[in-house]
């Protein structure tokens, strides 16, 4: 039996984005789950980096007054 495709014909590979991926995997709701999550986190590190080290010596401080 014969192949009605030439043989020189390109093959169709769908490539989807990273975006459609996500989207697929976690739906609209885990995405924003996820992008809230991570704002928070980077403010929480920010901020607790910034100040870290004067709380922990206030703690320590105040610990052994």
């Amino acid at each position: 039996m014969e192949n009605n495709k030439t043989v020189n014909e390109p093959v169709e590979e769908k490539k989807n984005s990273k975006w459609k991926q996500l989207l697929k995997k976690f739906g609209i709701g885990g995405i924003i789950f996820f992008t809230v999550k991570g704002i928070i986190t980077s403010t929480l590190i920010y901020f607790l980096g910034k100040n870290f080290w004067s709380v922990i010596s206030g703690y320590f401080t105040g610990m052994f007054d």
